[in-house]
């Protein structure tokens, strides 16, 4: 085992340059799993991280590792079991959340489910302005709804049109505009492209990117897909049944994946060289990932790690920094 050097992934970050801290979160649901009994699904468990000013922190894993619910739980759309979520030097834990909503907003996964078929593209973009009265009369908001639309590539004539009448990139681009429509800091992406054709994909990404440098916007991406997370993130965290396994940054952890987890996830990736692909040893991923209600002693992932040792079943291991802003939560490193 690796002499620790610091535990915190927090360390070495400037406490000016933070955005966001998130420290030792929770979020654990309660399931009934018989007549009486309940049972806490662990969907978040005890992680750390912080988000620099501007940066694209990215976080990955497989479905069910707690993404998502990490993101909602950061917004305080889920409240949190424990922990601490502190947002530009405040603690958001017990605050009124109206304020912090005009600094922290969310972009969707699915843009056919998040937008109300109800009411008209001004109507959605426009629904954060009338609830933080940010303009001053109707001539006003309809020319910050028609700024926005044309911020995310939306044409003016959709100013009265239904979400119906949208394919799913253009629904999403209303999505991005509503995000922004109360000028926010920070912006969890949920998914964002994740429902959306490839062809698509890297429009959306692209503009997110430019959206970023002129809005001056920070933020935390989640996704499934390892290659578009590479291309957008300055850093990334790997998530495991709730917990966070490895953090660093994203050429680094392409360069020098040191959690079995990530070395697996990595050698999945498709190589478009056929030669390359050829040559290259893919890692398998034996079994099935453990259900949250039912997780293995100790590390998480040692029911399907081909290193394990009697150690990793016996605890936990910490998120530590195993080389200079690389950590890893491993007994074996």
């Amino acid at each position: 085992m690796g002499d620790t050097v610091r535990k915190n992934p927090q360390a070495g970050v400037n406490s000016a340059e933070m955005l966001l801290e998130v420290k030792n979160l929770k979020k654990y649901f309660q399931v009934r799993t018989g007549f009486v009994k309940k049972t806490d699904l662990k969907a978040v468990d005890d992680v750390s991280f912080s988000v620099r000013k501007g940066e694209t922190l990215g976080i990955v894993g497989e479905s069910g590792c707690g993404k998502t619910t990490l993101g909602r739980t950061i917004l305080r759309l889920e409240e949190p079991t424990s922990g601490d979520i502190i947002y530009d030097g405040e603690s958001i834990i017990g605050k009124d959340m109206k304020d912090y909503r005009k600094k922290m907003q969310i972009v969707f996964q699915d843009p056919y489910a998040s937008l109300d078929p109800r009411k008209t593209v001004s109507d959605i973009i426009g629904e954060a302005m009338d609830i933080n009265k940010l303009y001053a009369n109707k001539a006003e908001r309809r020319d910050k709804i028609l700024n926005l639309m044309n911020l995310v590539g939306l044409n003016s004539e959709f100013y009265n049109r239904f979400p119906h009448e949208f394919s799913g990139g253009q629904r999403q681009r209303i999505g991005i505009a509503r995000a922004l429509a109360v000028n926010p800091g920070f912006i969890v992406c949920d998914e964002p492209v994740s429902a959306l054709d490839v062809s698509i994909q890297a429009q959306i990404i692209n503009m997110l990117e430019e959206l970023q440098e002129t809005q001056k916007l920070t933020y935390l991406f989640i996704a499934h897909d390892l290659a578009i997370v590479k291309h957008i993130s300055t850093r990334i965290g790997v998530m495991y049944l709730g917990h966070m396994v490895e953090l660093t940054d994203s050429a680094e952890l392409y360069r020098n994946p040191l959690h079995p987890y990530t070395q697996m996830l990595l050698s999945a990736i498709p190589i478009a060289n056929p030669d390359v692909s050829a040559s290259r040893k893919r890692i398998k991923l034996e079994g099935e990932i453990p259900s949250p209600l039912n997780p293995p002693s100790g590390c998480p992932f040692r029911t399907r790690c081909p290193r394990a040792q009697k150690c990793c079943a016996e605890e936990m291991p910490k998120l530590r920094e195993v080389s200079a802003g690389h950590f890893a939560a491993c007994h074996i490193l």
